[in-house]
């Protein structure tokens, strides 16, 4: 397993990459299992709670997540070609950030519940029903494999002052 570096909206090239539509993986094989531990290995030491493979430079459908909050009883979550077949008509607003857009955080409304299938890391099928932290993570995350992302979803003018801020803080710990 390796650390990879996660890409940010401060850089242009990184942002031409993280706004590409990520493509469906055939199966899961063991190389693809190698890149899902290595995202989840860069996640926790992010440190964050979900992961697209885009955010590493992989435009592949696969995402990472642990939405435990317990340090020692880590609970990983192996997403690959995930998608929502049903969303709820009730919305639901959290705040998010994203370790692309490090150390911004702002309130997206969102379907409050969800009905996904996906391949697990086994590359089982699944189906199951996402609602709370569940259902804002995977929406968030599965909006970087159509190359969204959460500040996509604010006005223009906090979508602008957003970037800036991340751009300063790059350019302040260069210096």
């Amino acid at each position: 397993m390796a650390t990879r570096r996660i890409l940010t909206v401060d850089n242009a090239a990184d942002l031409a990459v993280l706004k590409r539509v990520s493509q469906p993986v055939p199966a899961v094989t063991d190389d693809l299992r190698a890149l899902m531990d290595d995202m989840l290995e860069t996640m926790y030491a992010a440190p964050g709670i979900g992961l697209a493979a885009v955010q590493i430079g992989e435009p592949v459908s696969v995402i990472v997540m642990d939405i435990s909050r317990e340090e020692d009883a880590k609970a990983p979550r192996y997403f690959v070609n995930p998608e929502i077949v049903w969303a709820s008509d009730e919305l639901a607003v959290y705040e998010e950030g994203c370790l692309s857009v490090p150390e911004i955080y702002d309130e997206v409304e969102r379907p409050a519940k969800v009905k996904l299938k996906y391949l697990n890391y086994a590359g089982e099928a699944v189906e199951e029903d996402a609602e709370g932290l569940f259902a804002v993570c995977i929406q968030h995350e599965m909006d970087h494999l159509k190359g969204v992302l959460f500040i996509d979803h604010l006005s223009r003018l906090k979508r602008e002052r957003a970037v800036n801020k991340v751009k300063k803080a790059a350019r302040d710990k260069a210096a």
